[in-house]
């Protein structure tokens, strides 16, 4: 089993992830001329890392389970990839947030500190 680390690193031939997705290779090259996905290429060879492997499943989902057309897909990717990056924007705010009340935290405490050596 190997560890998760970067969801980008190109691991799986198509072969590979035609067999995780069940669907036959084609399929998957049809997406790629879609621009759903871009495979990383080693000796005119291509390798999806896990985050292809999401998309591509997600690709399959929407258009074998719901029906979803070719510009349905493309929008629906869009969008959730505009969520993703508000979603990270959003984390970094909270990180920050974060900071700043433990800051203003840890300075309160040390005035009531201060203030008790006082008296």
């Amino acid at each position: 089993m190997r560890v998760r680390g970067d969801k980008n690193k190109p691991l799986y031939m198509i072969s590979v992830v035609s067999k995780m997705l069940e669907v036959h290779p084609q399929t998957i090259r049809m997406y790629e001329r879609e621009g759903f996905v871009c495979p990383h290429r080693i000796n005119k060879q291509r390798l999806y890392s896990d985050e292809d492997i999401e998309t591509l499943n997600l690709v399959v989902q929407l258009t074998k389970e719901l029906g979803v057309n070719k510009a349905g897909v493309d929008i629906i990717l869009r969008m959730r990839q505009k969520l993703l990056l508000l979603q990270k924007e959003m984390m970094e705010v909270l990180n920050y947030l974060d900071e700043d009340i433990r800051h203003e935290f840890q300075r309160r405490l040390q005035e009531i500190i201060k203030s008790n050596e006082e008296v």
